[in-house]
């Protein structure tokens, strides 16, 4: 508790907020930059993407295969969302067969035994939720496929209405023979076609016999045009937040539920046709279409870097492998795949990307060892992170290491870590608003001499599918805090990022980015994000807040959590940046109360202030307003001009508002 105005006057000047925790507090009134002192420098990697495979994140989602099940193994008994299209007299039927392997990935087939002749019997494949249909688009699919049927003419493929009466694109496939072959096909709509998701990819063969179909694949343009690569509209939204790194291939993701299902990235490289896929954390099967390769040109394409995790002998149930040598292979393991990304053609592992299709090798910088092994209550992550740690520092010398042991926060034990002390240490946060903002200035006295923070995994978690305007408030405020103190806190990113927003596509509520088949939006988490990531300098400006004695009214902790309510207490959280080379200020300020807050700002020892400048704001009427797949920017940021601009001046911040004052000195 604050008890007298010099603490609360402390906590202005350490924390970069204003949050009243008691009956004396004080009101912001004026916050004065010192322009004349040489700030710390902040961290050019802040700001980047956390990915994993959940709430159909790859498949159904950002990875822009079309077809769902399309090896057949996401239910060994049944054919998961396919169906036998065929009038009522007809006796054809369809069953799994795993007698006609291709090779050691694609084991299972779907088998069709047609009956009748003509062209009413088919397969149909449901999607992700329907099949995506856009005017004038091109799409491109291959299917491995046999029959024993000698005198069988083409098969037809089309993407057809839900109910069969409309065909939106279609081919003819020919050639098909008694033994396995791969085909492929593309199709276009129409310039006239309507986008609807009421469809579905059919398979239509010519006649009687049986028909052996395995792996069949539908792509539509991809970003960039890269092959096996990403849906468009959804990595325009991430381009838009200019992310400085992709932290994969996720957190429980890359555990596994055991042994058996943790992330096995050899498994994920090579044609698509040789990835056997496996059972993910989140109840569902991942194709490993999103592989290794498709991670790192997902960087690529992004213009940012990745920062890999390995996998470090622990699951999620709780197994684990000793420190020693039953540990050795999973470290020599990781020092391959490090080798994968990093080295070039003349290391077994470079040859092996360049084999893929990519021959120059990728930029690292961090690795990360393991995934919220806080929760491993063995203790063995000590001696496993020692022994990854002194491979990976002999090999690599120049790589930073991440621990995972932060997770949990310990209690305030910065790190367990006895034998080797890490660059970096991931700390997770998943919290209420409340928490958000009443803790925003977390790292305020951290130990500077010791590891740099990685913030791998944060998030307000208020709203469902994605988070509402309150969660974007305790993000913003969260943010002052992390942009504050990045000469410490190096990297962060929010999580999860992507959420399916159909039926069934959700095991983790607040979510920053939602989509269904055929569009994308981001909540007011993501484009809070998007601000901070978009307008900051290379050095944190100190500032110091004066104000006001007042009475306020504060939340409970309890109330937060529960249900959102509108706040009574005057709370201001606040950081500004400058860019060094050419003196531009990015003055950032959240108001989550609920009323407008004017603020005098001095900025302080400079010579000149150019009246023009720029007001990037973002708000809304009530903190529960968000956006949805139907007003997906309900709330978003406007970019405005500004011409009142000074070196002494004003500003009326409104209620529930993110603000970014842009101003040139000099």
């Amino acid at each position: 508790m604050v008890k007298s105005l010099k603490n609360i006057i402390s906590v202005v000047l350490i924390s970069g907020a204003l949050f009243g925790t008691s009956a004396s507090a004080q009101q912001l009134t004026k916050l004065t930059l010192r322009l004349d002192q040489q700030g710390v420098p902040a961290s050019p990697m802040l700001y980047g993407l956390m990915t994993e495979e959940i709430n159909y994140a790859y498949d159904g989602g950002i990875y822009a295969e079309l077809i769902r099940n399309r090896s057949f193994k996401d239910n060994y008994k049944n054919p998961d969302h396919w169906t036998l299209i065929k009038s009522d007299a007809d006796s054809s039927e369809i069953a799994l067969d795993n007698k006609h392997p291709v090779n050691e990935a694609l084991t299972i087939s779907l088998r069709l035994h047609q009956k009748a002749d003509g062209k009413h019997t088919a397969l149909a494949n449901d999607g992700f939720w329907g099949i995506p249909v856009l005017p004038s688009t091109l799409y491109k699919g291959s299917f491995y496929a046999m029959t024993d049927n000698s005198s069988a003419g083409p098969v037809t493929v089309s993407i057809e209405s839900t109910d069969g009466k409309t065909i939106f694109a279609t081919a003819d496939v020919s050639g098909l023979a008694g033994s396995w072959k791969k085909f492929t096909f593309k199709f276009f709509t129409t310039a006239s076609a309507v986008p609807t998701a009421a469809t579905r990819f059919v398979i239509r063969p010519p006649g009687k016999g049986n028909y052996w179909f395995t792996l069949v694949s539908l792509f539509p343009p991809t970003y960039v045009n890269t092959a096996n690569g990403n849906r468009r509209d959804i990595m325009q939204l991430l381009a838009a937040m200019h992310p400085e790194f992709l932290r994969l291939p996720g957190g429980n993701y890359l555990e596994g539920g055991m042994f058996s299902t943790r992330y096995n990235w050899k498994k994920t490289l090579g044609p698509i046709d040789h990835r056997p896929g496996h059972q993910g954390t989140w109840g569902y099967r991942s194709s490993d279409g999103m592989g290794l390769l498709e991670y790192l040109e997902w960087c690529e394409d992004l213009k940012m870097e990745p920062l890999l995790a390995v996998f470090a002998g622990y699951t999620l149930n709780h197994d684990y492998v000793e420190a020693g040598p039953l540990l050795q292979p999973y470290v020599e393991e990781a020092l391959e795949e490090i080798e994968y990304v990093t080295g070039d053609t003349s290391t077994t592992y470079g040859r092996e990307r360049a084999r893929d299709g990519h021959p120059a090798p990728f930029p690292l910088h961090y690795v990360e060892v393991g995934n919220e092994d806080g929760f491993d209550m063995s203790g063995s992550y000590n001696g496993r992170f020692a022994q990854f740690f002194d491979a990976i520092r002999a090999k690599y010398p120049d790589l930073k290491i991440i621990s995972t042991m932060g997770g949990k926060d310990f209690l305030g034990q910065r790190f367990p870590l006895t034998k080797r002390i890490p660059d970096v240490i991931d700390e997770h946060y998943y919290r209420s608003a409340y928490d958000m903002e009443s803790d925003a200035g977390h790292y305020d006295n951290y130990d500077r001499s010791g590891p740099r923070i990685f913030v791998g995994e944060w998030a307000t978690r208020e709203g469902k599918p994605t988070p509402n305007f309150n969660s974007a408030l305790g993000d913003a405020a969260w943010m002052t805090g992390m942009e504050r103190n990045s000469d410490l806190v190096v990297m962060s990113c929010s999580a999860p990022l992507f959420v399916n927003v159909n039926p069934g596509g959700m095991q983790w509520e607040s979510d920053l980015i939602g989509y269904n088949t055929l569009t994308s939006y981001g909540s007011p988490s993501y484009y809070a994000q998007q601000m901070f990531s978009n307008y900051r300098g290379n050095e944190v400006v100190s500032i110091v807040g004066e104000g006001i004695p007042i009475k306020l009214q504060v939340l409970s902790h309890k109330d937060s959590l529960n249900k959102v309510v509108p706040k009574t207490y005057p709370s201001l959280f606040y950081v500004a940046t400058r860019d060094t080379k050419n003196g531009r200020l990015y003055i950032k300020v959240v108001n989550a109360g609920s009323s407008a807050r004017e603020v005098a700002i001095d900025l302080n020892r400079v010579t000149f202030v150019n009246s023009k400048g720029k007001i990037v704001m973002m708000q809304a009427d009530k903190p529960e307003d968000t956006n949805t797949i139907t007003e997906p920017k309900k709330i978003f940021p406007v970019v405005s001009t500004y011409t009142g601009f000074k070196r002494s001046f004003s500003y009326n911040f409104p209620k529930y508002s993110i603000s970014i004052l842009q101003i040139d000195t000099k």
